[in-house]
């Protein structure tokens, strides 16, 4: 019987993945003593993965900045491996090869590229593939890289039914079987799946019904991209649950997507020309309001040297100290105060005018008050003369709290929301809201760092404050208000069914108005659980035993292994990703942070090949039809 190398089985192979490879390659001189196979197994183009894939609408854009885009580990990122010096998507856009982008139109795209512009996923996706395709070639010939545009199944360990023993005796750790048949044998298998889409539930699937049986239309909570909206016709009236980047992107794909086109009008407002082919979206969440427009306003004064109440320190203190205490009442006084002492220090820096004193005067009373108490209040109301200007954390949450009236009344409401967050974000003279978006990112990448406990409402007020839209998507939307096309519910929607005249309902709270409409959309993700995931090697590791399931996540450790059903860790098996219990680091991140990804992208990297190098050869038991290497 041959002899195969030992070898890596990655599930997944989107940017995430990449990073991964790419620290694979600069760490393999120092700790591969062995030569070692590593196998990706995506259905997608391996770099981008689904959601960066090419074969997308090309006006699905991120929400980041060119700039603001790098996947190379830079001399700031504080890591034990050698850090790599690369492009950010900007610079790269500038320079790449006409070959590596294939298409024209993102050709077009990338010549067209500047400072504050937001690129497409395709491009962003290309960028990745080009970052992939740079690591294998660095991985050669320590490594050979084998993609499977397939999809994994299931994962077993190694002689678990009787199968395969000769493999289990010769140091494969696991079996992962792919959806064409082929069996890996892997010593090492790392979960590396970005979303997934869910099973549905009994609520979906007795709206399902309801829609059927109606002659009507349901589309569950799912990645945007890939839903189909054909049963969506025009002139429909749909009801919309959800406000945030998943509603941005339906709205695209209903609008733009469909022939409409957005003209430049008088006042800096644009103009939405229809198409013919438009629905008519009645629109509401439990907010009321989309997500805030990504900032535009540069920094004038001098940010924080760091953070000043939510170190690292400070919340493993807290977290020892109140284990079983609520994000809310423990950590999340510590994130309003830092936040705000970002907030503040932009404002003294740059708009002295507006407020009373020094800032040395207020960082030493901010430094003793606890926020949201009496004597915050007092600090704000000595040094603030304009109660706008005061942090209300509360009312940025809900900022339609306490919201009364019909669908007109309802309408102004967040249209007059949606037409101030643009004019503060994009204000020159309002540049502290810039820096609270930094402080809220500092708090974030903060409480990661720190494995504070994972809290979906910290996550779901993060994602709302400074994970926007890109500002001109929020004007195409006040744009399709105008002309009639979307209509705003506000907060508090709640969505039933009526079997007298076959709809769906929208009851308006404070109100007897009720919308009608004949379709329904959930403009959202699914939650990130494995247990109700319809990827079938995540549906199968929630309910195989290889892991513990803790609130639907995956339990894994600060090494990212698997903890098994007694809590030990699963020394061969890693998993990243958002369905785990650990805050979920991005696929890329700004330049020159030193970024969690490219720390924990390094420091995985190293135990991988450690883990490799410490592996024997194995028999080959079935050989792979794979294809073996990885297209620019």
């Amino acid at each position: 019987m041959s002899q195969a190398r030992p070898s890596l089985v990655v599930i997944g192979a989107g940017p995430r993945v990449a990073g991964v490879l790419e620290r694979m390659a600069a760490n393999a001189p120092e700790l591969l003593r062995s030569e070692v196979d590593i196998h990706l197994v995506d259905p997608h183009e391996p770099g981008s993965g689904r959601v960066w894939r090419h074969e997308q609408y090309p006006g699905l854009l991120l929400n980041s900045q060119a700039q603001d885009i790098t996947l190379f580990t830079d001399a700031t990122v504080n890591c034990e491996g050698p850090r790599t010096e690369g492009p950010d998507l900007l610079e790269w856009a500038g320079t790449v090869a006409p070959e590596a982008l294939e298409d024209p139109q993102l050709l077009t795209e990338a010549a067209a590229l500047r400072l504050g512009s937001f690129p497409s996923r395709r491009l962003f996706g290309a960028y990745a593939r080009w970052f992939l395709h740079a690591a294998v070639l660095r991985l050669a010939p320590r490594a050979r890289v084998t993609v499977h545009r397939d999809t994994a199944l299931s994962v077993h360990d190694a002689g678990e039914d009787g199968h395969h023993s000769e493999a289990a005796h010769s140091g494969a750790s696991h079996r992962v079987l792919l959806a064409s048949g082929t069996v890996l044998e892997a010593a090492v298998v790392l979960y590396a799946l970005g979303h997934s889409d869910a099973r549905p539930d009994d609520r979906e699937r007795e709206l399902a019904a309801f829609a059927e049986r109606h002659g009507g239309a349901y589309l569950p909570a799912s990645y945007t991209a890939d839903a189909d909206y054909s049963a969506i016709l025009p002139g429909q009236d749909v009801l919309v649950s959800g406000l945030g980047l998943a509603f941005i992107d339906l709205v695209v794909l209903l609008f733009e997507g469909r022939g409409g086109r957005f003209q430049a009008a008088e006042g800096g407002r644009l103009d939405y020309v229809a198409s013919g082919r438009e629905p008519r979206l009645w629109a509401g969440s439990r907010r009321g309001v989309p997500y805030h427009a990504k900032p535009q306003a540069p920094l004038r004064g001098p940010l924080p040297a760091g953070p000043r109440y939510l170190n690292r320190q400070a919340v493993t203190s807290l977290a020892d100290l109140h284990p079983d205490a609520a994000f809310r009442e423990l950590l999340w006084p510590l994130v309003q105060k830092e936040a705000a002492h970002y907030f503040y220090a932009e404002l003294f820096a740059a708009s002295p005018e507006r407020v009373s004193g020094p800032w040395h005067a207020f960082l030493r009373r901010l430094d003793t008050v606890t926020w949201a108490s009496a004597e915050a209040e007092r600090l704000l109301a000595d040094f603030l003369p304009d109660p706008a200007d005061r942090l209300d954390f509360a009312r940025l949450d809900r900022p339609l709290a306490g919201l009364h009236g019909g669908i007109e009344e309802r309408e102004d409401a967040v249209r007059q929301h949606i037409e101030n967050d643009l004019r503060l974000r994009s204000d020159p003279e309002r540049s502290e809201q810039t820096a609270l978006f930094v402080g809220l990112l500092q708090a974030y990448v903060t409480l990661g760092d720190a494995a504070a406990p994972f809290d979906e409402w910290w996550h779901g007020f993060f994602s709302f404050v400074d994970s926007g839209p890109p500002p001109h998507r929020l004007q195409e939307l006040l744009a399709l208000h105008r002309a009639g096309f979307v209509r705003f519910l506000g907060p508090g929607l709640s969505v039933g069914t009526d079997e007298a005249s076959g709809t769906f309902t929208a009851a308006v709270p404070g109100s007897a108005e009720v919308v009608h409409a004949s379709a329904f959309v959930e403009a959202r993700l699914p939650q990130p659980t494995v247990r109700g995931s319809s990827n079938p090697a995540l549906w199968q590791l929630g309910g195989s035993g290889l892991g513990q399931v803790r609130r639907g996540r995956l339990a894994v450790d600060a090494q990212h292994r698997i903890l098994g059903p007694d809590g030990a860790a699963r020394e061969t098996l890693f998993a990243v990703g958002p369905w785990t219990a650990a805050w979920g680091a991005a696929a890329f991140a700004r330049p020159r942070t030193n970024a969690a990804p490219f720390r924990e992208n390094d420091a995985l990297a190293r135990r991988l090949l450690t883990l490799l190098s410490r592996q024997p050869a194995q028999p080959v038991v079935r050989v792979s039809s794979a294809l073996a290497g990885v297209r620019a």
